[in-house]
């Protein structure tokens, strides 16, 4: 048993070269420091999914984690103003909509790499990897089609010959009815993304009849991205691969596994997260870590005097968590029960080339007084202890039931976690 109670214990990466190699011995995890303002919840119990494998999880007492529905490839996910989930497809071109009961049919079809999905009263944003589009929707039919964004960067841009590493794009909708899309970096290191137009790796957003501008930049693959309830705009990222330890310019595995954390930032206009040539430092010094309110400090590859971009003038990550944890789905949720209360939920994927892997897993990060709380583990278990998975969550929702649904493009599912 170990308790939820813990900063960051995130997963993986999204884009990069791995820079571990098989003769390289495994580091011991530097340790990371209490958040006391953490939610007060009892530690993880193990418990085995109704309706899946044998593979048990871990989730808090007296929960039940039960396969709700089976959808291959299920990523972002969104309630309907008439209670219906939605999940979006990118592999398929569509998206789904599921009855009370879990049964799925298709909502829209033939759409380029649908991702991000939201709703503004009965209007229906989707993000397609190349624009973003509004339908209506009632009673389970959407209709309509319009662009509401358009002409944005995906893998068929001529000028990017076929290249992009991150053409899945996510949507959120404003209170005053803005719509902001987040696009993603072409690589890795791809300081160019910063000039283009559209600007690659930011935040887009566009104020009702106007045209979309950036919003945030530095944002290297955003693809969390939601509204808090006082009307902000949150995104988790998935930041940088392989830098090199400012100490002596390697690229290690012992530096690589724990740097950069992957922030969980709240956005304001013109706001930068650095990318590429700053990188948000989980680092007290003493082989301590933490990720709550971390400083930005240079890259030493893209960024070594400093003169490309002046890191210590950015304003720290409120939030974040382990290095590589990719962070995909993000939504808040109200009043959940087992002493968690008012939160965002994040769908944390797993990282694909740390050493030891970070595992998949539903975060909880609590609400609390205008801001987000430290990272705490809401549903873990996805990974065996030999590194190898049998699941892998993207995004976690709160329903109109009270349950949790959290979709799983691994597994192939959604689940519904409800409490006793």
């Amino acid at each position: 048993m170990r308790t939820i109670v813990r900063v960051a214990v995130a997963a993986g990466l999204l884009a990069g070269v791995t820079a571990c190699s098989a003769d390289e011995p495994v580091p011991a995890p530097k340790q990371t420091v209490p958040a006391s303002a953490a939610a007060t919840v009892p530690a993880l119990v193990e418990t085995r999914v109704r309706g899946g494998g044998n593979d048990p999880v871990q989730a808090p007492p007296g929960w039940t984690v039960s396969v709700w529905a089976r959808v291959p490839g299920a990523r972002l996910l969104a309630w309907t103003p008439d209670k219906r989930l939605l999940v979006s497809r990118p592999e398929s071109g569509d998206v789904l909509v599921l009855d009370a009961q879990g049964r799925s049919r298709p909502l829209v079809e033939g759409l380029n790499q649908p991702h991000g999905l939201a709703f503004e009263g009965d209007t229906l944003y989707v993000a397609e990897s190349n624009q973003v589009v509004a339908y209506a929707y009632a009673a389970g039919e959407a209709g309509g089609k319009r662009v509401v964004i358009g002409d944005l960067p995906d893998d068929k841009s001529p000028e990017l010959g076929g290249k992009y590493a991150h053409a899945l794009k996510s949507v959120a909708v404003g209170k005053d009815g803005s719509v902001y899309v987040s696009i993603g970096s072409t690589g890795n290191i791809s300081a160019e993304d910063r000039d283009a137009r559209p600007e690659r790796a930011s935040i887009l957003r566009a104020e009702k009849g106007k045209p979309a501008e950036t919003f945030a930049r530095g944002v290297r693959n955003g693809t969390g991205l939601a509204i808090d309830p006082d009307g902000g705009v949150w995104t988790a990222v998935n930041h940088r691969d392989n830098i090199a330890n400012p100490e002596n310019g390697e690229v290690e595995t012992a530096y690589v596994n724990d740097h950069p954390l992957e922030p969980l930032a709240l956005l304001t206009p013109g706001r930068d997260l650095g990318w590429p040539y700053c990188n948000p430092d989980p680092d007290l010094g003493n082989g301590e870590i933490s990720y709550t309110g971390r400083p930005f400090v240079r890259d030493v590859q893209t960024n070594p005097d400093g003169d490309k971009l002046d890191c210590s003038r950015l304003k720290p990550s409120e939030q974040g968590m382990g290095a590589h944890s990719a962070p995909l789905g993000l939504s808040f949720a109200a009043d959940l029960p087992g002493g968690y209360g008012d939160g965002a939920l994040a769908g944390i994927h797993g990282s694909w080339n740390r050493r030891p892997p970070r595992p998949p897993e539903v975060s909880f990060f609590a609400w609390r007084d205008g801001t987000l709380g430290p990272q705490q583990t809401l549903l873990t278990g996805f990974q065996r202890t030999d590194g190898s998975r049998w699941g892998r969550p993207v995004m976690a929702v709160r329903g109109p039931d009270g349950g949790i649904y959290v979709s799983d493009d691994l597994a192939g599912v959604i689940y519904r976690v409800t409490s006793s």
